[in-house]
């Protein structure tokens, strides 16, 4: 989230000191590279370059049909395990939120009384992002509805959406915000303020999800309020101030109106969405470029998103372009090991730089980016099947969401240390796509096509296929089992094929038993084990993923390593020298120069195998190094709190 007062800002440029002297960081922007006399530079050929978004943009509805389709999260189910104890983390956090404390800015800035207390730090009632939390917490409320049946934060959010269509009759013109209009004043003007439309759009999206999976008519007929408003204030534009006005983080807000547009058959609001599109930052995108360098992170990757989602309504390629080479570019080129992205809120660096960029901040992998790359990525599954994005999916679930419930910044820097939330006094932008992101833990796990069903990760779940009278229950305690269980339950024996995915980081290959029995069925690491029989009640299968120690390299320095097994990622822990209850709860990330200096372990291998100096902790999922000047106990990254940790290591 850019704060234009972030003090991170600035100081990515002033402390690098020993990034490649040819490709100076400069600071971070949520503009584009436009007329960046240090941007990379663009080899052209003999036609005249031809960029992709500066011809006209129409919009005809035509629907892509993708090769699967998650289930809805109504149909999924999560059982007693980690998932379902991290979801109720998160409900105890939404219990504890007031209703009319969340209203309280609406209600004063549409002139409504009130008097409930103001609530803290984002949604202070002087914070030029106030009310951004309202939408995430409707996100939220909905989510958990349609995952687990939660009647209370259902009417919750009913309420909340009653009180603020009144908020939207008093405002007048469909406005709705918990800030006056002005601030859409000094946006056109290119005055300072702190990102409206992304506080908008928010709402929007809240709004929506109450919609469609609550069942809330008034929800929509808000929204569409809003959504009317926003044409209005973008038509009064012309093309070259509204290109200016995107300069200022909006958010994903083309990507609600598209959605509004796929669910009510009105175009207005997909064209209205494509006034959002910021083309300087779409075209090298289209073009497979990538100009990402000193852009802010989650500026950007919402407009990949509503890319995707309007190439999705209308099958343009020059939004899948956008979106597949932006997926692989970040993911293969600028993701630390645990699959999250940004240092100080931005892309410092070029392609495969990130240990120069580790050396620029200690503000790494803002949380907000690994939820939109998640998000991005069930996107693009959907179009093909294709089993590597859940490789990516799985990382970056297990090694950056699990475990980092109430944080902003997840430290990849050596020495860091998680930090958290206060319950009433940050309501941070990461807050608010926390209690979205575990209020439906049971999303993605299970897909399928008119054949049958695709299983993608290996959480304790219940599958319920109403149209096929088909259950899959899934036992499991992974990672902490190598591998899982399935069973069946069907009204009558069902012909389909369960395609489980074999991880690329498996050792050696799946096993697999049919009603106990081991079967022949076999599949290759980085594909899917596909079963295709006639299922009855009671029919069991057991996958065995055999894990074993690994290791990742940074592109740009051999000698930086990070250990894993199977797919987690192993911290080492460090003990809490210099920790205080001041540097853990309410800073937004480690904040390494108020704490005692910590004296890094590197290693020595001198080219042996892993297992020869990395050994395993009998009955944990923890090693230990041998042989080494300090050695370092090495534990799951997911279960490593209060204390501080190292992820890359200097080994020789």
């Amino acid at each position: 989230m850019a704060k234009l007062t972030r003090r991170r800002f600035a100081l990515a440029a002033a402390s690098a000191t020993a990034l490649l002297s040819q490709d100076k960081p400069r600071e971070i922007t949520s503009a584009s590279v436009l007329e960046d006399p240090i941007a990379p530079g663009v080899s052209e050929g003999t036609l005249p370059p031809h960029l992709p978004f500066d011809s006209q943009i129409n919009f005809t509805r035509q629907d892509v049909a993708g090769k699967v389709k998650p289930f809805p999260l109504s149909s999924v189910r999560l059982l007693s395990g980690t998932f379902l104890s991290e979801t109720e983390i998160n409900n105890r956090f939404m219990f504890a939120q007031s209703p009319d404390r969340l209203l309280h800015v609406f209600r004063v800035n549409a002139g409504l009384p009130s008097s409930a207390a103001p609530l803290g730090g984002w949604e202070k009632p002087d914070c030029e992002l106030r009310g951004h939390f309202v939408g995430h917490y409707l996100s939220a409320c909905a989510f958990s509805y349609a995952s687990s049946s939660n009647h209370e934060l259902k009417a919750s959010g009913d309420y909340i959406v009653a009180e603020l269509a009144k908020c939207q009759q008093q405002l007048k013109g469909g406005y709705l915000s918990a800030f006056p209009t002005e601030y859409f004043d000094r946006l056109a003007a290119r005055k300072k303020v702190w990102a409206p439309f992304y506080t908008v759009h928010k709402i929007m999206a809240g709004l929506l999800d109450m919609h469609q999976l609550c069942g809330n008519a008034q929800a929509l007929t808000v929204l569409q309020g809003m959504a009317n408003w926003a044409d209005h204030w973008s038509a009064s534009l012309t093309d070259a101030q509204m290109q200016m006005a995107l300069d200022t983080e909006f958010g994903g807000i083309a990507e609600t109106l598209y959605n509004l547009t796929a669910l009510t058959g009105d175009p207005r609001y997909a064209k209205t969405g494509d006034r959002f599109l910021k083309r300087r930052f779409l075209n090298p995108l289209a073009l497979r470029r990538d100009e990402l360098r000193g852009l802010h992170v989650n500026t950007h990757i919402p407009q990949v998103i509503a890319a995707a989602r309007r190439y999705e309504i209308s099958d343009d390629q020059r939004f899948c372009d956008v979106a597949e080479f932006f997926w692989q570019t970040v993911v293969g080129t600028r993701t630390y090991v645990t699959g999250g992205t940004s240092n100080n809120e931005g892309w410092l660096v070029g392609p495969n730089q990130l240990a120069a960029e580790l050396k620029l901040g200690d503000a790494t992998n803002e949380c907000c980016c690994a939820y939109n790359l998640l998000k991005l990525t069930r996107h693009l599954y959907a179009w093909t099947g294709d089993v590597r994005y859940f490789d990516y999916y799985e990382r970056a679930l297990f090694n950056h969401r699990l475990g980092a419930y109430g944080q902003y910044y997840l430290g990849i820097v050596p020495g860091s240390w998680r930090t958290r939330e206060t319950d009433f006094a940050s309501y941070w932008c990461c807050t608010g796509t926390a209690v979205e992101d575990f209020a439906k833990l049971n999303d993605a796990i299970y897909y399928h096509d008119a054949d049958g069903i695709y299983v993608n990760l290996f959480i304790a779940s219940e599958l319920n296929w109403d149209e096929r009278k088909f259950k899959l229950r899934q036992q499991t305690a992974f990672p902490d089992q190598a591998g899982t269980m399935f069973t069946v339950e069907t009204s009558e024996p069902t012909q389909l094929t369960l395609r489980i995915r074999v991880p690329s980081w498996v050792a050696g290959s799946a096993s697999v038993k049919i009603n106990g029995k081991p079967s022949e069925v076999t599949a290759s690491p980085g594909s899917y084990l596909s079963i295709a029989r006639l299922w009855n009640t009671g029919d069991s299968i057991e996958v065995g993923l055999p894990m074993a120690l690994h290791s990742e390299s940074m592109a740009d320095d051999h000698s930086l390593r990070a250990f894993l097994y199977g797919p987690l990622v192993l911290a080492g822990k460090l003990g809490r020298t210099g920790l205080t209850e001041e540097l853990v709860t309410g800073p937004e990330g480690p904040e390494l120069n108020k704490a005692a200096p910590l004296a890094i372990p590197e290693f020595s291998a001198a080219g042996k195998p892993l297992h020869e100096w990395i050994k395993p902790i009998e009955h944990t999922m923890s090693f230990q190094t041998t042989g080494q000047a300090e050695n370092v106990e090495l534990a799951p990254f997911y279960k490593v709190s209060r204390e501080r940790y190292s992820l890359y290591w200097k080994v020789t």
